[in-house]
């Protein structure tokens, strides 16, 4: 457990950079994600011997696969952005909340410009002022616990688009999981059934 938790605080720690979601004309979505840098900075003093995979399930829309290892323990991270660069780090962010880093639920709308990107400076103060007050460990919120049937579904899912990559189905497969393996058990055994019916198909 307390290895769990240093790797919960790398990663906390890391979560300095915003993802591009979506572009919508001048306002772009952006959701927190860990600094590749950074997480390497935190990661390298928890585990000298972590590692990072990337896996390109599709380049469009860009839908990216991130396997996160850490004192033995792997945590798969799967994500779509706007570019590929956005999807990783959105992956990497999804794989950080399977260490039980929380992210928040509300989207964040910024401005955003082609050339520049987007503008995230109010976000990046906000991040800041809220990171200051909460440094002591005794002021951290709880954890959300893990959900073992979650887990469960999500690894019965990744089996199955092995099965549908291994088919040539795995274009299907990647329109499905363009919303993720779902926020609920529910959620997930309905993306399961679909990906079952697209095998079958």
């Amino acid at each position: 457990m307390a290895d769990l938790d240093r790797t919960r605080e790398a990663l906390r720690a890391a979560m300095t950079a915003w993802a591009v979601a979506e572009v919508r004309g001048d306002q772009a979505r952006v959701t927190p994600s860990p600094d590749p840098d950074q997480l390497a900075l935190h990661l390298e003093r928890v585990d000298p011997g972590w590692s990072l995979q990337w896996a390109c399930d599709s380049v469009t829309p860009p839908v990216v696969r991130a396997r996160l290892n850490v004192l033995g323990a792997v945590r798969e991270g799967l994500a779509t952005g706007h570019t590929l660069n956005d999807a990783k780090l959105r992956a990497l962010a999804d794989a950080a909340r399977f260490f039980g880093v929380p992210l928040p639920t509300e989207a964040q709308w910024v401005e955003y410009d082609p050339e520049d990107g987007p503008n995230t400076a109010d976000l990046d103060a906000e991040a800041e002022g809220v990171v200051a007050p909460t440094a002591g460990p005794a002021s951290r919120a709880p954890e959300p616990p893990r959900d073992p049937q979650m887990e469960k579904a999500r690894r019965h899912i990744e089996d199955l688009i092995e099965q549908l990559k291994a088919a040539g189905k795995g274009g299907e497969a990647t329109r499905v999981l363009l919303r993720g393996y779902g926020e609920t058990v529910e959620e997930s055994r309905a993306i399961y059934k679909e990906l079952q019916a697209i095998l079958r198909g």
